[in-house]
């Protein structure tokens, strides 16, 4: 996957806040570091920009409360629209009580501010929230420019190291699913987290420190170039059944307390990951199951009569 600062050229944020002066304290926050910040002030104004084409974001903040619309609001319109479903919703709130929290999860928002937050929180949530819609611009891409011979696979196994070949073969085996765009996302995290949190043994904790600090993708270089790591592999292994596609993926790994993450936790939406396990689940798989100690996942995906 690209690197938390590969931000895409296009760097605009859509800044949805209707007090003028946090407004103005943000967008002082992240036209230092390069984004470039469109305001509105509620959540009508926002959504009249976006249905009149101004779709070019990589990401947007949204308060909670606000006159008009408010942000709960907008984002079940943003997330109901196939034209903006896919950028990540930031939602920004004084409020951290877990029920309110969840009603913004449900909503779609999967990264979260509370007010008042440091720079420099500010900016490791908008450079992940950013990177995801990077990513996922890059997958869907990259399905286009693939040869797809793999529509015409029954059953296979695959080998792979390194989360970069990882992510090359989320991106061509996807294309055996009738709806590829949305399985490859989901995917992708499972390969990528087999080599990142399995074989070379990253915790979350480490992860979300590698992020703020900008140095995951030095970390993981590191340790895929450690002797111990050099020939450890995960296994991908691909069935085609009558009524599903099943993907099998096992590291070599010592495991993990997979349960937590297979819902939004109110609990890590502050953090800049965790969110992966998730998205997977509820995104691109009707079913996903983890075995033993974590490091056997299945994933599901049924075909449609």
């Amino acid at each position: 996957m690209n690197s938390i600062n590969s931000i895409i050229a296009n760097k605009r944020i859509l800044l949805v806040e209707d007090d003028y002066f946090f407004a103005e304290i943000i967008q002082e926050v992240l036209t230092e570091t390069g984004f470039i910040v469109q305001y509105v002030e509620d959540g009508l104004a926002a959504w009249n920009l976006l249905e009149a084409g101004e779709t070019d974001f990589s990401a947007i903040l949204v308060d909670w409360l606000m006159p008009r619309m408010n942000g709960i609001e907008l984002l079940h319109k943003i997330k109901d629209s196939q034209a903006f479903e896919h950028i990540p919703a930031i939602m920004v709130t004084a409020s951290s009580d877990s029920s309110n929290i969840q009603e913004g999860l449900d909503a779609g928002a999967y990264y979260y501010l509370t007010k008042p937050f440091e720079p420099k929180v500010l900016l490791s949530i908008v450079k992940a929230a950013v990177a995801q819609y990077h990513d996922y611009l890059t997958m869907k891409e990259s399905l286009l420019l693939t040869p797809q011979p793999f529509n015409f696979l029954v059953n296979g196994v695959f080998h792979y190291k390194t989360f970069q070949e990882g992510s090359l073969l989320a991106n061509s085996i996807a294309h055996a699913c009738p709806d590829p765009e949305k399985v490859i996302i989901g995917l992708s995290e499972l390969l990528i987290n087999a080599v990142e949190h399995g074989n070379l043994g990253i915790s979350y904790a480490e992860k979300g420190e590698l992020i703020n600090n900008e140095q995951l993708f030095q970390e993981i270089a590191r340790r895929q170039a450690l002797v111990e790591n050099q020939d450890k592999i995960v296994e991908v292994s691909f069935e085609r059944q009558p009524n599903a596609f099943v993907f099998t993926i096992r590291d070599q790994g010592e495991g993990f307390d997979w349960l937590p993450y297979l819902d939004f936790d109110p609990e890590r939406v502050f953090d800049p990951n965790g969110r992966g396990i998730a998205m997977a689940r509820s995104m691109s798989f009707n079913s996903l199951e983890y075995q033993g100690k974590g490091n056997i996942v299945i994933a599901k995906v049924n075909l449609t009569t």
